[in-house]
């Protein structure tokens, strides 16, 4: 019986029409658990203030390993959707299906004393990931990185963005069969 974070994941990581399903793993409290551990682990002693997540698994995880970790959360909104209160915004480069996210976040909820982490469930192209960080500095928060369920990235975006850490990677997941 599988018990690591990555052995989890696997266990629950299915291909549906060509498409990566992570969804299962949020119906299992234990490998829920587990893996919202072992995304915060490399980063327990790095005095994390907040963690951000973009909509819309983002949120999950991003909420679920702010109450790991004891500190709050930060939701990145895409899209126009309401959002009260002064915001920061960006728009992402082209993600791995070449659309734009227009990304943001409420101005209020960071400050100069923040060290925010980013987690989500895939890291492909790292652009979202990268408007996120240019919000958070901009806010005057410290950036320590992103934690994600899967880990894509190619070394250029990766250096860019900084530490980056996935339970496991694109190569370590069963073949598609679409």
């Amino acid at each position: 019986m599988p018990t690591t974070a990555r052995d989890l994941t696997l266990e629950h990581f299915r291909w549906i029409g060509g498409h990566a399903d992570v969804w299962a793993i949020f119906r299992d409290a234990k490998a829920l658990a587990a893996i919202v551990a072992g995304l915060v682990e490399p980063f327990r002693d790095e005095r994390i203030t907040a963690v951000c997540g973009i909509e819309s698994r983002g949120f999950l995880l991003g909420g679920a390993a702010a109450v790991e970790l004891g500190v709050g959360f930060v939701p990145v909104r895409k899209g126009e959707g309401v959002f009260p209160g002064g915001k920061v915004a960006r728009q992402s480069s082209p993600d791995y299906r070449r659309l734009r996210h227009t990304l943001r976040l409420q101005r209020s909820s960071l400050g100069s004393g923040d060290r925010v982490l980013l987690v989500d469930d895939w890291i492909e192209t790292g652009s979202q990931a990268a408007a996120v960080r240019s919000m958070v500095e901009e806010c005057g928060s410290t950036w320590m990185g992103c934690s994600v369920i899967v880990d894509q990235l190619t070394d250029a975006p990766k250096n860019a963005l900084g530490t980056v850490r996935g339970l496991l990677t694109a190569q370590d997941l069963p073949p598609c069969e679409s």
